[in-house]
């Protein structure tokens, strides 16, 4: 990818074929069904098993704020046009605003027809406040302008240690264009990132092997904390979800892929290692590192990369938006409450808004859905309670959905900058991905060692 691989002849050539058990998605694939066996026959010990997916989340995180700035940075640094920073991120929020949106119009339509939550008559009386009170007062705190504020950190560096997406980006985002304005001055600074991006992205390769670790640990403790029991219970709910969201993917972003010049799914099975470690931690960031590289490797620009990715992590949300309207009529349904065609709209513009407002709070679905849930007077808070025990089990679908929704916006949003590489995406997709653009050995080799350049300046220096 880029410049994160050793300008070498060997480098150019098509890496040998694993053996089926070293190759990373069987690994993960395996530790995940170990994970649900040891969760199902042996749940207290499965629940002791939760700091090893913990852990793998926490080492994932720690590098994300790095990947983020190094590839944003250096992406928009090398690009000759200022104006197609904008012109990128004007495509992206465009893209993210209609899908967003249709994700929300296609939950509301399935709860009014599947009703998944009729018949249930539950009294609202007997509900537990008490368990989502901490969700309910986020989503209070939660405004416009104060997300707004958020994006700016309090420091340059304060964004990449807090670890904030948003704020890294900003700052990402600056820097590559004080970058691409102060050159051929700045050359030495791109040359320093682009090396150091090499070692980070070299840990993500590092952190990527501990990978069926995590999802084993993740997976044994949802099992064995929830049960399998849990399930039944809300399984219409559960069930719906699923194959909505499935349908969503296949249809709705199979049409776009169909458009686009690719396959879904082609690109499921070129992400099927990431696609794996999502479904084992329930989180789509353990797969955002790979995510970006993956995408590069595929023939998508840098700088649209960088811009989209990230981006995508925040805004554009498929599988919780699909969830958020789902979740809302299905709690009405089961309190016996019927919702106007005015309420439901209402429901659907508040999410599209509330949905912005929770980027990056712990709890996003939850938080969106209380707030969501607080436009409806006769729709109590508290009946978020219901479905508490089983979100966890719809957590993996919502990140899955947002993970491929993200993939194909960047591939969508680069063919539409003219920055897709097609040859190189229909090679990866294909399983015979190329390891380096043309352009970035060019650029290496015309820049030569970091070293050097840091020897010359250090020359100039009286």
């Amino acid at each position: 990818m880029g410049s994160h691989a050793a300008i070498t002849p060997q480098a150019m050539a098509a890496p040998a074929k694993k053996p089926l058990y070293r190759q990373l998605y069987v690994q993960v694939l395996a530790a995940i069904a170990l994970g649900a066996l040891i969760g199902h026959v042996a749940p207290e010990f499965g629940t002791a098993l939760k700091p090893l997916g913990d852990g793998f989340i926490k080492l994932v995180k720690m590098i994300i704020a790095p990947v983020i700035f190094l590839t944003v940075a250096t992406g928009i640094a090398g690009m000759s046009d200022m104006k197609a920073v904008g012109s990128v991120a004007g495509k992206a929020f465009a893209y993210f605003l209609f899908f967003s949106t249709l994700a929300l119009i296609i939950g509301l339509v399935v709860a009014n027809v599947v009703r998944p939550g009729e018949g249930l008559n539950i009294d609202p009386a007997t509900l537990d406040t008490a368990a989502v009170e901490g969700y309910a007062k986020t989503a209070e705190a939660q405004s416009i302008s104060g997300f707004l504020l958020n994006i700016i950190p309090e420091t340059l560096f304060s964004a990449v240690t807090d670890g904030n997406i948003l704020q890294v980006l900003l700052v990402a985002i600056l820097a590559g264009v004080a970058i691409a304005a102060t050159r051929p001055h700045s050359d030495l600074v791109m040359d320093v990132l682009s090396s150091f991006s090499e070692v980070v992205f070299k840990l993500v390769h590092m952190l990527m092997k501990l990978a069926p670790i995590g999802a084993f640990g993740a997976i044994a403790f949802t099992i064995g904390e929830f049960g399998l029991g849990s399930l039944a219970s809300l399984a219409a709910l559960i069930a719906t979800f699923y194959v909505t969201s499935l349908l969503f993917v296949l249809v709705v972003l199979g049409l776009v892929a169909y458009l686009g010049g690719f396959s879904i799914f082609a690109l499921i099975r070129y992400l099927r290692e990431e696609l794996l470690l999502v479904l084992g931690t329930s989180s789509s960031e353990a797969a955002l590192p790979s995510l970006m590289e993956k995408m590069e490797i595929a023939g998508c620009k840098k700088a649209v990369v960088g811009m989209v990715v990230p981006t995508g992590y925040s805004f554009n949300l498929d599988g919780t938006n699909i969830y958020m309207t789902l979740a809302a009529l299905f709690i009405a349904q089961a309190l016996g409450i019927d919702l106007s065609l005015s309420e439901q709209l209402a429901l659907v513009l508040v999410a599209m808004i509330s949905s912005k407002g929770a980027a990056g709070v712990t709890g996003a679905g939850f938080v969106i859905l209380a707030a969501t849930l607080s436009v409806v007077p006769s729709v109590p808070v508290a009946g978020m309670a219901l479905i508490l025990g089983i979100d966890r089990f719809m957590s993996e679908c919502r990140a899955l959905t947002n993970f491929i929704g993200n993939a194909v916006a960047t591939i969508i949003v680069a063919r539409w900058e003219n920055a897709l590489d097609r040859e190189r995406l229909a090679a990866a997709l294909a399983g015979n991905p190329m390891p380096l653009p043309e352009e970035d050995i060019e650029r290496h080799e015309r820049s030569g060692p970091v070293s050097e350049k840091i020897a010359k300046v250090l020359e100039k220096t009286p």
